[in-house]
């Protein structure tokens, strides 16, 4: 069995069991522990800046979209109140049912995003748009060229991505221990250099149109967005 494969059992498992409790509540607005909310800050701050992008581009409405790696549905459900068409997906069980309960929640005259429970490659499809937020990071590199060139295979128009960017400072704060801190962190967490991954979707002929960095104390996540 190769490392590759270990980590999408392990990302699978941690977020099943201990993990999804964990970021359930981080996603959510309840109370949490102080890193716990400087991860929420962060992530907040990569789904406005996602919404802000596609909210400036004046076509969301009815705008087909797949958000791979929905979590609990953060980035999911906002898309679907701006009226977008939106199919969800994530490789948690868990994970897809919650965001199921919120988005009814939150959408109670509906439509509300299509979920299902499934990893990265088993995707099928075509989309204007693929999104995949925060999901790099549990993968090494040789992983994520696979995963990008899938997700690649589905966009017709668009692909954003994010990522925990590969800077001296950032691989420093890993090998001390505090990349993601905490007794819950379960699962291993790999930093991409910016150059690898644009030059994995230039490669399948995308074209780098806008970037932004998100940071906090313990969240950084580098965004890109690729276009046709």
């Amino acid at each position: 069995m190769t490392n590759a494969v270990d980590d999408k059992s392990v990302v699978r498992e941690y977020f099943n069991a201990t993990g999804f409790d964990r970021w359930r509540r981080i996603y959510g607005d309840g109370e949490v522990n102080k890193v716990q909310r400087d991860i929420r800050k962060g992530h907040q701050q990569t789904i406005d800046t996602v919404m802000a992008w596609l909210e400036a581009d004046g076509n969301l409405k009815g705008l087909s979209i797949c958000d791979a790696g929905c979590g609990v549905g953060s980035l999911s459900i906002p898309l679907a109140q701006a009226g977008a068409v939106v199919t969800a997906s994530d490789i948690s069980q868990k994970m897809v049912g919650e965001a199921h309960e919120r988005a009814i929640a939150a959408l109670p005259a509906g439509p509300i995003p299509s979920f299902q429970a499934s990893d990265l490659e088993s995707l099928t499809g075509k989309y204007h748009t693929v999104i995949c937020l925060d999901v790099l990071i549990h993968y090494p590199q040789d992983k994520a060229a696979g995963m990008i060139q899938h997700l690649s295979s589905l966009a017709e128009s668009r692909v954003i991505l994010s990522f925990a960017p590969k800077t001296a400072f950032y691989s420093a704060l890993k090998k001390v221990g505090s990349f993601f801190p905490g007794p819950s962190k379960a699962t291993r967490a790999y930093l991409h250099a910016e150059k690898d991954i644009v030059q994995i979707l230039e490669s399948l002929g995308w074209k780098i149109e806008r970037k932004a960095m998100n940071k906090t104390q313990f969240y950084f996540s580098r965004l890109i967005e690729a276009v046709r």
